[in-house]
């Protein structure tokens, strides 16, 4: 009797270690955090994953994410390389996002604006790409490699003024790790 006690108390001792050795798998975030948890979906923008001992699922950018390390594997995923800006001239590393989930993960900075002049020669195609790299530039200068937009207004002839011309406007939120 004493022998199966002692057998039946090695066994469960043997199952609580197996569970404790049970790796989470690691979400190393570019601005240096780690989240622990189980990744559950690897989709082409997002990643769902749940946190240590929650059920709750959970979303971020891949934006946000260096790589992954998976407990159970050990296999190590790299997910997104780390965009650095240095100052106004990177403008053309700046990443536009029209999606507020690639946004998740991600530190808001603040708004920013392009806009072409109130008279210009541009055409729309024209002004669209020269509001486009001012808004680029204005988050370029903020370190921000990424923007959420959140308007692209284009005023044509008579609405826009008085010569004829067209006006492009753009706004959006810059984001940073």
């Amino acid at each position: 009797m004493k022998k199966m006690y002692l057998l039946l108390l090695a066994f469960l001792s043997f199952c609580l270690c197996s569970n404790s050795f049970a790796q989470a798998d690691e979400i190393y975030k570019h601005n240096g955090d780690v989240i622990k948890g189980t990744v559950q979906k690897v989709d082409e923008f997002t990643i769902t994953f749940s946190y240590e001992n929650e059920t709750a699922q959970n979303t971020i950018s891949k934006y946000a994410v260096a790589k992954i390390i998976y407990g159970k594997s050990g296999r190590v995923e790299i997910v997104t390389e780390k965009i650095i800006l240095n100052g106004e001239n990177d403008w053309e590393k700046v990443i536009v996002l029209e999606d507020k989930n690639y946004i998740a993960g991600l530190k808001r900075v603040g708004e920013i604006r392009g806009k072409t002049s109130f008279i210009n020669f541009h055409t729309g195609n024209t002004g669209d790409v020269k509001a486009l790299k001012k808004l680029k530039m204005d988050a370029a200068k903020q370190n921000c490699p990424f923007i959420l937009m959140t308007s692209d207004k284009t005023t044509v002839g008579a609405k826009s003024n008085e010569l004829g011309g067209t006006q492009n406007i753009k706004t959006g939120v810059a984001y940073s790790y």
